[in-house]
């Protein structure tokens, strides 16, 4: 297994997924808060695809810093 594919085996497993999706609702909620409050507040209907991606770029973020350091990590190593 490359270094590559057992980062990425890491990454999408255990306590680093668990990381990211907490980082992915925090991150999120804040700025759905930011970039859709005053719909929110009036009561109106959210759009369904900033919600998605509001919660999604931050996922994808953590994911990718975790598999980055693992991956250097695991060169480092071997």
């Amino acid at each position: 297994m490359t270094a590559s594919q057992l980062a990425m085996a890491r990454v999408f497993s255990g306590r680093i997924l668990k990381n990211s999706v907490i980082v992915a609702l925090i991150v999120g909620t804040i700025l759905n808060g930011i970039n859709q409050g005053d719909v929110i507040h009036a009561g109106g209907a959210m759009n369904v695809w900033k919600v998605v991606l509001t919660y999604a770029v931050p996922f994808f973020v953590a994911s990718y810093g975790a598999y980055n350091a693992m991956k250097q990590r695991d060169s480092m190593q071997s």
